[in-house]
């Protein structure tokens, strides 16, 4: 830098009042530069002077209600992707948007700096998400590897930035790019209204923790995307290490529905086991497959809140025309959808009765339910309603009883899940 070759001392150099006033200048572009990046980083939504008027009639609805008996859930989501997947972030986006939500939206790739600013400006382009400042844009990403170690310290990140940014919500949803709804918001929230706050829905395994599962766990795996700025393989040691003793392994799919209570648990509780745990599971395989289930099973005052169900079901794999299989499960979202697959449109249009680039209609955005454009996402709000009252469906009636089903008493159908067995 010029400043460095300056001497403050010598009569012959710049004067001193214009060298404190280059240095104050130079403080002055630098912290406006860290706000301009802060904003990406983790973009708020602020609102435009055209659209304050509109904004002031709204005001009541920006806030959700929470506390009072019948009130809906708050849902917060994770929506992450890799390079190129921005535009399936956005439609996944459009389909689980309620202004009630929290949403996270996040592109794992360190080299996706032009895509994620285009992400965060098609986000603060929308009306609606602008006035309810509910969805937020992680502007500085980092590597990652699906089975490494890397995949769950991203998976813990997003859940920590959700706990700063809202302290309401009560259920913590991931989705990739590959997800997409088999239900309304409206029938989702319906369903969740009646049910203890503290579950966890997490879908375990049915084998017994077998010698295949034991080997898994014996050896020594290095995540290179923990340490690089891009995502590599994983690294297999040739030393291996024994099962632990001081705790049980548990395993399950790396798909779940998390408390918010359990997340705090997890990220800034008391109990030093979650951070134990989390160093072990540094140089484990697959750590999402087993961490969380890992966690939950261990812990007294977490063991009875497990359903065991992760509201997922698969798509099928190279098969044609299974909508009317899809519609049949009784999960909240399916997996995993390969791109311009058009059984979403099909989704779009049965089930969720969302037009192309329009949000799904809901109790909060009834007026022109059947037009070709999506009002909800206009400029202007007079067709919002009341954001804490629902319209349910036929498929939120059907999920609301089955889910009372899974959890009546207190067992919530946690029996045997946490049973250790050897083969």
């Amino acid at each position: 830098m010029m400043l460095l070759s300056w001497n403050w001392r010598s009569r012959q150099g710049v004067p001193f009042p214009v060298f404190v006033a280059a240095v104050l200048l130079l403080l002055v572009v630098g912290f406006l530069c860290s706000r301009f990046d802060d904003q990406y980083r983790l973009m708020n939504s602020i609102p435009d002077r055209a659209n304050v008027a509109s904004i002031k009639r709204v005001t009541k609805m920006i806030h959700p209600s929470k506390g009072r008996p019948g009130d809906p859930p708050i849902l917060a989501y994770w929506i992450f992707g890799y390079k190129g997947e921005s535009k399936r972030m956005l439609r996944l986006l459009r389909a689980v948007y309620h202004p009630r939500n929290q949403y996270l939206l996040q592109l794992l790739d360190g080299d996706g700096d032009e895509e994620r600013v285009e992400l965060a400006v098609s986000v603060e382009s929308e009306h609606v998400f602008k006035v309810f400042g509910n969805v937020k844009v992680v502007g500085k990403s980092y590597a990652v590897e699906e089975s490494g170690a890397s995949a769950l310290a991203a998976m813990l990140h997003a859940a920590a930035l959700l706990l700063r940014i809202s302290p309401t919500w009560d259920w913590f949803f991931t989705l990739s790019s590959s997800d997409y709804p088999l239900l309304t918001q409206d029938d989702v929230l319906f369903a969740l209204t009646s049910l203890p706050r503290d579950l966890n829905f997490v879908g375990f395994t049915s084998r017994t923790f077998d010698q295949k599962g034991q080997n898994n766990f014996n050896r020594i795996v290095v995540d290179p995307s923990l340490y690089s700025k891009q995502a590599a393989p994983l690294y297999y040691a040739v030393e291996t290490r024994e099962v632990p003793t001081t705790f049980d392994i548990f395993e399950g799919s790396p798909w779940m529905v998390l408390s918010r209570g359990f997340m705090e648990h997890c990220i800034k509780g008391w109990d030093n086991f979650p951070r134990k745990l989390l160093m072990y599971y540094a140089n484990v395989v697959s750590p999402l497959e087993s961490y969380f289930h890992t966690v939950l099973c261990n812990s007294p005052e977490f063991r009875k809140t497990i359903v065991n169900q992760n509201l997922r079901c698969s798509a099928p794999i190279n098969v044609s025309n299974y909508y009317d299989d899809l519609v049949n499960r009784w999960a909240v979202f399916a997996r995993p959808f390969k791109e311009g697959d058009p059984t979403l449109d099909e989704i779009d249009r049965g089930i969720l009765d969302r037009s192309p680039q329009g949000l799904v209609h809901g109790k909060w955005c009834n007026s022109g339910r059947h037009n070709s454009s999506s009002s909800c996402s206009s400029n202007s709000s007079t067709n919002w309603d009341d954001i804490d009252s629902l319209d349910p469906g036929f498929y939120g009636q059907k999920l609301q009883n089955i889910l009372s089903n899974f959890t009546v008493g207190d067992h919530h159908m946690v029996t045997n899940h946490c049973h250790v067995s050897s083969s």
